[in-house]
């Protein structure tokens, strides 16, 4: 296995876990919240889906599916169209509402496609590139594919999570 097999494998395993969590929930179901303080499905697999397109569009040099497939207009959020749900609050988590299980699968379907058709050209050398100067030491490109599979794996588990407390109801 070398190590575009290696990042298709986690984005497809996000992927898996993306759809386990959301496939067949009502729009209520995708708003339910365990408590005021907590995030809803709906929320965390959007936020999730956002940051890898984000990240990985901006590492690829190509623009963010949320805006050349326009899933913006699609969502019609309450916030800027460049949201990612990074430092929302619990009022924004609210504000997030997703028509249904579909169109949130229909966006991340589309992330996932780009992230792969990026990864799995990929060889260890391009993994070295630096693509974010902003941090000490600067960030390379393998640290900042394993960071979005970190953070996308923790958000889908969340999510799962959420789905089960909802379906022991």
């Amino acid at each position: 296995m070398n190590s575009a097999d290696l990042l298709t494998d986690a984005f497809t395993r996000v992927r898996e876990t993306v759809h386990s969590a959301v496939e067949g929930l009502s729009p209520a179901d995708l708003h339910a919240r365990p408590d005021d303080g907590a995030n809803s499905i709906g929320w965390l697999v959007w936020h999730l889906t956002r940051i890898q397109d984000d990240h990985v569009s901006d590492a690829a040099g190509v623009e963010q599916v949320w805006f050349s497939e326009d899933w913006a207009s699609r969502f019609d959020l309450p916030f800027g169209k460049e949201a990612t749900g990074y430092g929302h609050s619990s009022a924004d988590v609210a504000a997030v509402r997703v028509r249904s299980a579909e169109l949130l699968l229909g966006y991340h379907d589309a992330v996932h496609e780009q992230t792969v058709g990026f990864v799995c050209g990929l060889d260890n050398r391009a993994l070295d590139r630096i693509v974010d100067e902003a941090w000490s030491p600067p960030v390379t490109l393998g640290v900042r594919l394993i960071s979005v599979v970190s953070d996308d794996l923790q958000h889908a588990g969340q999510a799962a999570f959420v789905r089960g407390a909802l379906e022991r109801r």
